[in-house]
């Protein structure tokens, strides 16, 4: 049973992050670091070769960097940096996410193209084959592994099949999936992939990472449209100065982090952490499709990582006061984000165990407002 989050904290995370931690994470925090120092900066370049190991089996011909802010900080930078002036971009969307990608380009005012399936509709792959066959301008592809507004698993094996074929650099959004699902960048083609700190790597928030392809890497320079957020200028950056941020970084975060994956590795790697997700997952919808709950999705739509719930049709039910008695009862999860239904999400990455999800299941059926 995982009890690290009392008496220390008074609820359980079930969201997609931030989400509950270690002891061990959190005390990792204690200290302070300075961010010119060369005990630190070892600590940033044993993350980027655990990273890389962790994405593809090739590792020299792959690399990581890291960028402070949230994980859209780090989209941001991608989508920004390996663009060029003349490039477009083609955003594959199916939920809030995919949709912020396109925000970026349109904010960036780059050429964009949108293919987008709604809340809860699946990829079209066979449209996509048109739409790279017609629209010859297109030359980035970018789409969302596992899309949090509902739980969809977007399947990337068929995504880049297609993207390949016609030549184009994928992009990987898989903020909430690397370090909670198996996947390999080169057998998949991935040429950027973006992940952040507080996902299923069970970190704190802070900063977030891309993982790329080198020579991908070293076609960018000058492509930037922000100083901050140059992916390019800080991949030189820790390349040549031994993991060194060009601008003040998250140092506490950092260190974290690395006890983070040290966790990962306690626990036996990406696998049997998907492993325990998977069964939080299942175990979960069972329970509430039991307790008379439904999901949005179809079984074979949803991800490990968080599921969207229909509100129940009774009158008396208010998601508020729904959220408020199981908080009491030590857990928070999440309103729900697709506009077409009253919905809530439950998570269930982080430190949390099958047992938490049978104690939720337990405390949802106390709470009788359904």
């Amino acid at each position: 049973m995982n009890t690290d989050h009392f008496p220390d904290n008074p609820y359980l995370l079930l969201t997609p992050g931030p989400l509950s931690t270690s002891k061990t994470v959190k005390a990792a925090m204690l200290r302070d670091w300075c961010t010119w120092d060369d005990d630190y900066n070892s600590i940033v370049q044993e993350i980027r070769k655990e990273l890389v190991s962790l994405a593809v089996e090739s590792v020299d011909q792959y690399t990581a960097v890291l960028m402070q802010g949230s994980g859209t900080f780090s989209v941001e930078a991608t989508i920004g940096s390996v663009i060029p002036p003349e490039g477009k971009l083609l955003v594959l969307a199916n939920g809030a996410y995919g949709d912020r990608i396109a925000t970026i380009a349109r904010y960036l005012k780059m050429k964009l193209a949108l293919l987008d399936w709604g809340d809860t509709g699946p990829v079209n792959l066979k449209e996509l084959d048109e739409v790279l066959t017609q629209d010859n301008q297109v030359t980035h592809i970018a789409v969302v592994h596992t899309e949090t507004t509902t739980g969809m698993l977007n399947p990337i094996e068929g995504i880049s099949r297609v993207v390949k074929k016609h030549g184009k650099v994928f992009i990987l959004d898989a903020m909430s999936s690397f370090g909670g699902i198996p996947l390999d960048m080169e057998k998949l083609n991935i040429d950027f992939m973006v992940s952040s700190a507080n996902k299923c790597i069970q970190g704190v928030p802070g900063f977030g990472f891309v993982i790329a392809k080198r020579a991908e890497m070293e076609k960018i320079q000058g492509y930037a449209r922000s100083l901050s957020l140059d992916l390019y200028s800080q991949w030189k950056t820790m390349e040549e100065q031994n993991g060194k941020w060009r601008f003040t970084s998250a140092t506490h975060v950092v260190r974290a982090f690395r006890q983070a994956l040290l966790e990962l590795q306690e626990e036996g790697g990406i696998e049997i952490r998907y492993r325990r997700y998977s069964e939080n997952q299942k175990t979960l919808v069972g329970g509430m499709k039991e307790l008379g709950f439904e999901p949005l999705l179809p079984d074979e739509h949803h991800s490990p990582i968080i599921t969207t719930f229909l509100s129940p049709e009774a009158d008396d039910f208010e998601f508020k006061r729904f959220y408020d008695e199981l908080k009491k009862h030590g857990f928070v999860i999440y309103p729900g984000k697709v506009t077409s239904h009253e919905c809530f999400r439950i998570g269930n990455i982080g430190e949390v165990y099958l047992d938490d999800i049978e104690r939720l299941l337990e405390a949802i059926k106390e709470a009788k407002y359904w």
